[in-house]
């Protein structure tokens, strides 16, 4: 194997946002790699596991380090995943891993599990009782991430599920946790449900899931202007649909409409999948596991509903949103409606407006904007 950190050199984020300021490879990757050594050193092929690896610094690190074969992998993000199948398949490595969902084929027999701490407590303790509920016994895992994103609660939900916790030394502002000792766990408790009475719907939700189970304010801004949404639509896309509550919505509001949820955090597809089938819509919602639509034809939808991030990892970006804006103005029909929500100090407005067509604001608050664009027959023999 070559050396690792020509390995680690060499990886890219592609398909996700490439810029100056986002990287493929951090000082928290490098140091679980480190502290993991001796770990990684005695488990042999088969027994190592690996969770919220962001390009693959862990997973193709940990091979390179070690000679390793069999690597189990869950990522939840889709560009994380098919960045990792990137550069292995750069790096000659595609045979050496495995991909698995949250689940027992992922963990068991697992002998040492690097973690990147998702920053979503719900979502580390969907993870950590995962761990303790499948994986052999004697595991160790390393979790670690940025010191800016760790908090004590993150020692403290890791407690409820093993016997050991306890913090390494810091370097370059990162740190890593040495956790093992699983404790015996009882029924599961993912994925959680909550019923929103004024929408008169249940929310299923998975840890990962942004806003859980719950309506977040955001959504609920948007919502408050579902009647005025394309009335003709026949077919519409809930873009970033997390919990699938827009889609469960505006489904349940128009029965003759068809809608398609697109994700592409794995923890939000299985959420709203569960949510559609809970809401009794699923002969008429579809939810499906993409980046930013890139599957969806060309004009195929009337509407697209979108509440759009403004991170990417750890930096604030508006490289996703802006890509998300792009696919809208490629599928929908000419004639056909964007209504996006916002926070208001992001200014999306002549972003959109350049990428989807003529854009208003139709509603605004102390902290999000709804505007709502319209796919012009210009608009898309420019397309």
């Amino acid at each position: 194997m070559g050396d690792v950190e020509d390995v680690l050199g060499r990886l890219r984020r592609y398909p996700d946002v490439e810029a100056l300021n986002l990287y493929a490879v951090d000082a928290a990757d490098r140091l679980i790699l480190d502290v993991a050594d001796e770990q990684l050193a005695s488990a042999g092929n088969g027994k190592v596991a690996v969770i919220g690896d962001s390009y693959g610094a862990l997973t193709l690190g940990a091979i390179a380090a070690h000679d390793l074969r069999e690597v189990r992998v869950h990522q939840d993000l889709l560009t994380g995943e098919l960045a990792l199948a990137n550069n292995a398949r750069t790096l000659g490595l595609t045979d050496r891993y495995s991909a698995h969902g949250l689940t027992e084929k992922l963990l068991a027999d697992a002998r040492v599990v690097l973690l990147r701490l998702p920053r979503v407590l719900t979502g580390l303790a969907e993870v950590a009782d995962a761990i303790a509920r499948y994986a052999d016994p004697e595991v160790t895992v390393i979790a670690g991430g940025r010191d800016k994103y760790l908090t004590k609660s993150m020692n403290d939900v890791l407690a409820e599920y093993f016997s050991e916790v306890r913090a390494s030394r810091g370097r370059q502002k990162s740190r890593t946790l040495l956790v093992s000792g699983p404790k015996p766990v009882g029924p599961e408790q993912f994925p959680m449900c909550e019923h929103i009475e004024d929408l008169g719907l249940d929310v299923v939700a998975h840890g990962a899931a942004f806003s859980g189970a719950r309506l977040d304010i955001g959504t609920r801004f948007l919502l408050q202007h579902l009647k005025l949404m394309k009335p003709d639509a026949r077919d519409a896309i809930d873009l970033g649909c997390g919990t699938g509550i827009l889609a469960v919505a505006l489904a349940k509001a128009r029965p003759a409409i068809r809608v398609m949820g697109t994700d592409q955090s794995a923890a939000a597809v299985a959420s709203a999948r569960a949510t559609v089938a809970a809401n009794h819509v699923d002969d008429r919602v579809t939810v499906v596991r993409d980046d930013a639509m890139s599957s969806a034809a060309d004009n195929s939808a009337d509407l697209v509903l979108c509440n759009p991030p403004f991170h990417v990892g750890a930096a604030v970006h508006t490289g996703s949103a802006i890509k998300m804006f792009v696919e809208t103005g490629r599928v929908l029909r000419p004639g056909g409606e964007l209504w996006t929500v916002y926070n208001s100090h992001l200014n999306y407005r002549g972003v959109v407006e350049k990428m989807v067509g003529r854009t208003e604001v139709v509603g605004r608050n102390r902290k999000f904007t709804v505007t709502r664009s319209v796919r012009g027959l210009h608009d898309a023999q420019q397309r």
